[in-house]
């Protein structure tokens, strides 16, 4: 039970701190969904997101009201539609025609995305996968508010580096079909090693197979806060600012715990679990970069950076989990360049480079996110820089990903303007050199062989 202090320090962190609610986000599975035809399916789908979903928007909007606690996002992840149109779709036309139904649902039930056009392929692709992922740049370039999402590896299977080398051109094609706008349908699709089954954020949120039929996860973030609060412990030894930070997170937790409850009970579908990620925008104050400086670095890119975001990232993690009982998804902090100021002015200085962001992307929640690059990169390159990630994942037993945006028509030096919670970006300088003959390789990179635990 809350009590009067933690509801006046709960206050002052959302009207001080930029606490929010990032996302409530509904599970739901598409594996009920049946027809014979390609049409068929696409309504039964669209009945069945249009019903599940129907009242998930008024109940984040009412809940947000009532406690006080913006809730920035309602979200759906559904069943991986590789799984679903598998039985009818002959084509990657067909796959998009799903994805135009599924972005007519979003519309209708009016959340902000609905992730889930997916494909599993860590350990190889079936038919469906490869036609899904084919559709991908069409898909993305024809809809506005569906994610994408791909698993190419594991710590289990390895790295499917069929599916990396395929990822590659899919990126490029996706960024030239939406051009126009300096490739923003690459910033709605991601390349993942070990994915969770119930992340709430996008773009990689999907519906496992293993989850329930429907199911309330909540996002929440907090990088004010938690630079607030270690302003307050300025020049303390380590052990203080630890504790601070693991404190700051259990009570940051306790706000999603209560929301989630509150979402679970109004819309009579089970709670799943609370993802406690530091998830920044381009507000200022609401940056992890800015929590890095606070601890002591001048800018987010400079020696020291890759310790203070693994004792950053421990430390939320022990807080969430002292929380609530079902603290899951990523849980950490995420580092997306284009979505944190602070992370754009060390990218913008020089401070910040690819290959740190590729070191700190061991210690941190998710990966290379959300950092344009020049749009005449190859596809070879991009599939290279890929790899590199899935290695760290699949190797650390841990959750990577690569968002990359090519910008079409733009090069180091210039910005790439996507708006809102996406922010902007610099266009940042990759390693050129040749990855061509290691990529053509067909195949996949075996498991490490501390994955044979059994």
């Amino acid at each position: 039970m809350l009590d009067i202090r933690e509801v006046i320090e709960t206050n002052k962190m959302i009207m001080e701190n930029n606490l929010d609610v990032r996302t409530i986000t509904m599970g739901i599975s598409l594996l009920d969904c049946k027809g014979s035809t390609v049409s068929e399916l696409c309504d039964s789908i669209y009945e069945r997101i249009t019903t599940k979903a129907k009242d998930l928007v008024k109940v984040g909007r009412d809940i947000e009201k009532e406690l006080g606690i913006p809730i920035v996002n309602k979200r759906i992840s559904i069943t991986p539609i590789a799984l679903v149109g598998g039985r009818v779709c002959e084509t990657s036309d067909d796959f998009v025609s799903i994805c135009k139904t599924l972005d007519k649902a979003a519309h209708e039930v009016g959340v902000n995305f609905i992730g889930g056009y997916s494909a599993l392929v860590s350990k190889g692709m079936t038919k469906a996968d490869e036609l899904l992922i084919r559709s991908i740049p069409e898909a993305l370039a024809s809809t506005e508010r569906i994610c994408s999402s791909v698993v190419v590896g594991s710590t289990k299977t390895g790295i499917n580096m069929d599916a990396v080398r395929l990822m590659g051109e899919v990126i490029k094609e996706t960024a030239v079909k939406t051009k126009d706008n300096d490739s923003l349908g690459c910033a709605k699709l991601v390349v993942l090693c070990n994915a969770p089954d119930d992340n709430p954020f996008m773009a990689g949120a999907f519906h496992g197979v293993t989850e329930e039929d429907a199911i309330i996860n909540v996002g929440v973030s907090g990088p004010g806060v938690v630079k607030s609060a270690i302003a307050n412990v300025k020049g303390e030894s380590f052990e203080v600012l630890c504790e601070t930070i693991k404190k700051t997170a259990f009570k940051i937790t306790r706000v999603g715990q209560l929301v989630a409850q509150e979402a679970s009970k109004r819309l009579g579908v089970p709670f799943g679990i609370i993802d406690l990620s530091l998830a920044p925008t381009p507000a200022v104050g609401d940056s992890v970069g800015e929590v890095l400086e606070e601890i002591g670095l001048e800018y987010a890119g400079a020696p020291g950076t890759t310790a203070a975001l693994a004792m950053l990232n421990d430390q939320v993690k022990k807080g969430g989990i002292m929380a609530s009982s079902y603290v899951g998804g990523l849980s950490g902090a995420f580092i997306p360049v284009s979505e944190d100021q602070r992370m754009i002015d060390a990218a913008e200085c020089g401070a910040l480079t690819l290959e740190k962001l590729e070191a700190m992307t061991c210690v941190c929640s998710v990966g290379l996110d959300m950092i344009a690059i020049p749009g005449d990169t190859k596809e070879s390159t991009i599939s290279g820089i890929i790899a590199d990630e899935m290695a760290l994942g699949m190797v650390n037993q841990k959750t990577t990903a690569v968002r990359l945006i090519p910008v079409i028509g733009k090069g180091v030096g210039e910005q790439a303007v996507f708006g809102g919670l996406l922010g902007y970006a610099p266009i940042m300088p990759v390693n050129n050199y040749s990855c061509d003959d290691f990529i053509a390789r067909k195949g996949r990179i075996p498991a490490p062989i501390h994955s044979f635990k059994n």
